[in-house]
């Protein structure tokens, strides 16, 4: 089946794209969302022109779509955009890295079903654990470029994803009731390297903002190198 991949250059897009792959999907194109808007339900905003080099790593083709819109409006470009792709590029289905967001994970099949789309969510109430620790398995390289929660610090901007950081994560959720996979926004995360890659992501110049008790890494300067 030829799908088209909803791609935030976050660990859930790019995990349900690897998922989608090893599944026999060909994945024929990438489809990022950028939101100007103040607050986005739908789309991850951190670092979201990073896809541009996170699709090039993988050799796939990248189509951006910029949106000012907010809530439920916000859908009408995503829509607009996949009924495009189906006519031109004869896309048979849409690959989403929804976990547990039945706000988002709805609103995408609506769209699929009006389309006559397939919706392809391989991670969808998956134990989110098990989640992380399928990501170190497969060898995901994923630091952490968001954050907005109880406990979750200035210095938790640009940690990788490590056993240690599951284990912080899994306490804080004992504490807090954090979700430990930023499904409740808590965390936004990139990925720099995984097996999707041909070559990895190195990041040369960052800049941290933080403020009240949300902050965000901003990647402002990075290049491929060699895995």
């Amino acid at each position: 089946m030829k799908l088209v991949s909803l791609f935030s250059g976050g660990k859930d897009s790019t995990y349900a794209t690897l998922l989608a792959k090893e599944a026999g999907q060909r994945i024929s194109c990438l489809l990022s969302i950028k939101s100007t808007a103040p607050e986005s339900f739908m789309y991850h905003k951190p670092n979201i022109d990073a896809t541009e080099l996170a699709a090039e790593a993988m050799n796939l083709p990248l189509i951006i779509v910029e949106t000012s819109l907010g809530k439920e409006a916000e859908l009408a470009p995503l829509k607009q955009t996949l009924a495009e792709m189906k006519k031109k590029l004869k896309i048979e289905g849409v690959v989403t890295g929804a976990v547990a967001s039945t706000y988002q994970a709805s609103r995408i099949q609506a769209i699929c079903n009006d389309l006559d789309l397939h919706c392809f969510n391989p991670l969808w109430q998956k134990n989110q654990l098990q989640l992380l620790n399928e990501l170190l398995e497969k060898k995901f390289e994923v630091i952490i470029v968001a954050v907005a929660a109880a406990g979750l610090d200035e210095s938790w901007l640009g940690r990788k994803l490590d056993k240690k950081v599951i284990a912080e994560l899994v306490a804080l959720n004992k504490k807090y009731d954090l979700n430990i996979a930023g499904e409740g926004g808590e965390l936004e995360t990139f990925v720099l390297n995984c097996p999707l890659f041909k070559r990895k992501i190195k990041i040369l110049e960052s800049e941290k903002k933080f403020s009240g008790s949300s902050g965000e890494l901003i990647i402002k300067k990075a290049k491929l190198a060699a895995k």
